[in-house]
């Protein structure tokens, strides 16, 4: 039975899916609205936001993006003006992002548009099937996170 479900249903295909047109209609918006970030941007801002300051590392393991993509994204926010970077008192070549006040603006300017592609996504659905996707998805997460092994 387990077999003709996951043959039914595609599960990983779905999600990718998911996945790859929400960001491009994500994207799509974030130009149609003039927002100077994409969505890897703002959802390094949004890290920002929520902690204080981070570490390279520490943002890759939140973002679950690799130490390349996030030297490109906080390299291109640097150069925006929303973070800035000091170096770690411990004198080593490892620096402390911390969000400035235009990246916050910008990350104020940029949500609405943010929720509204989101609300995109769930149009149609009833409050009970976008809790229990959200449920659903949890629990594929919680089945993951002991079975991948990721090098950020």
């Amino acid at each position: 039975m387990q077999k003709e479900i996951l043959q039914q249903t595609k599960i990983g295909y779905n999600l990718a899916k998911v996945g790859i047109l929400s960001k491009i209609h994500a994207i799509q918006q974030l130009n149609a609205n003039s927002c100077p970030v994409t969505p890897e941007q703002y959802t390094v801002l949004e890290v920002l936001i929520n902690n204080d300051a981070l570490y390279q590392r520490q943002i890759s393991a939140i973002t679950l993006k690799d130490r390349c993509n996030v030297t490109r994204i906080l390299n291109i926010l640097e150069n925006l003006g929303c973070i800035t970077k000091k170096a770690d008192v411990n004198g080593r070549k490892i620096y402390k992002i911390y969000i400035t006040e235009k990246g916050k603006k910008i990350y104020e300017e940029t949500k609405p548009v943010i929720l509204k592609t989101w609300a995109d996504c769930i149009e149609g659905l009833t409050e009970e099937e976008i809790l229990q996707c959200s449920k659903t998805l949890e629990k594929i997460t919680e089945n993951l996170k002991d079975k991948v092994n990721i090098q950020i």
